[in-house]
């Protein structure tokens, strides 16, 4: 019998599943690791041009590419914009509102989520000083967003982003980032944004992948059962972890329009099990499988695709869609409120 080299927890504190496939993870890493070498020495030729990381054609391409572990944290922080936050709101933000009280309802949510954080994360231990430092960096958020508050998924973005930054401050940051620029809307009391948003990949899949959208109407099945979860918590919990991480890289420096790549991407590779399957419950069976199947282990040969067999995917083409999106549920709100009226 084979003995796999990979321990049972991975670098970055997850505990593998008792069905992890380690031959194929050593397959993958085997060629990832120098890949993973080449780009470090790429990162650093790249900093010594670049050192604040200063929005270019060849940054780009870098982001896409993936960005070291040991640069990610602040690589995350010098493309997604933290610096204009920190310039409008004061540097010093953070510890005042820590300070600050937050509705009692909202600090007991937090409060029954935090054990729900990656419970198989050695880095979130019962009463560890990650639990903690979530607990502060929610309650922060809540604190200088009340319309927000505190929206269930935002958990599981703040600890991912607490164990590769390994900073609060800078967690906080990157988490509003996230909320107040990259997905306004998502985590509103109503979900407005996620609502329209789902609707939009729904068009989307209609107009990259037509069959599998047939197939969706067909079986009866509303594309927010399978979506919901991919987009409020940005993949995380759903993809492998390694490939959430090189989502994350472009999704801070290329904005929303890469969670509907990342869709639109497990949608077309995978269209023949989705159009294989005869009923509701053995679609959302595959949809719930594909996700840890080897191709999106292999996050470098994935996020190569997900750029080069999507084809064009413009903001502004997302944004068009969310202005029929919004302006077709407003007339729909008007309609029924005349019919009560």
């Amino acid at each position: 019998m084979t003995t796999s080299t990979f321990s049972k927890t991975d670098e970055y504190g997850f505990k593998r599943p008792d069905d992890f496939d380690y031959v194929e993870y050593e397959k993958f890493m085997s060629a990832y690791l120098n890949l993973l070498t080449r780009r470090s020495m790429d990162w650093v030729s790249l900093l010594i041009y670049n050192p604040q990381l200063k929005r270019n054609a060849k940054l780009k391409k870098f982001v896409r590419t993936g960005i070291p572990l040991i640069l990610r944290g602040p690589g995350w922080i010098s493309v997604s914009g933290v610096q204009k936050l920190k310039d409008k709101y004061g540097s010093n933000t953070y510890r005042k509102m820590l300070d600050e009280p937050i509705n009692e309802d909202i600090k007991n949510i937090i409060l029954v989520d935090i054990p729900r954080t990656y419970p198989d994360n050695i880095y979130f231990q019962p009463n560890s000083e990650n639990q903690k430092t979530l607990f502060r960096i929610l309650c922060a958020f809540a604190a200088c967003n009340p319309d927000v508050g505190y929206c269930q998924g935002l958990n599981y973005i703040a600890g991912l982003l607490l164990l590769i930054t390994k900073n609060e401050e800078s967690c906080f940051w990157l988490l509003r980032v996230l909320v107040e620029n990259i997905l306004p809307d998502y985590y509103s009391k109503t979900m407005e944004g996620v609502i329209v948003d789902i609707e939009v990949f729904s068009r989307l899949v209609k107009k990259k992948c037509p069959e599998v959208s047939k197939h969706m109407i067909n079986l009866e099945m509303p594309w927010a059962l399978v979506v919901t979860k991919w987009f409020i918590c940005l993949f995380s919990e759903v993809l492998p972890i390694e490939t959430t991480l090189r989502v994350w890289d472009c999704l801070f420096y290329e904005g929303s329009k890469i969670l509907f790549r990342v869709g639109l991407m497990l949608v077309k590779h995978y269209k023949k099990d989705l159009l294989a399957c005869e009923d509701i419950a053995s679609l959302a069976e595959c949809f719930k499988s594909i996700v840890q199947r080897p191709f999106p282990l292999n996050c470098h040969i994935f996020i190569k695709q997900m750029f080069t067999e999507i084809g064009s995917l413009p903001m502004s083409l997302i944004n068009d869609l969310r202005k029929q999106v919004s302006a077709e549920r407003n007339a729909n709100k008007s309609t029924s409120k005349n019919k009560k009226d």
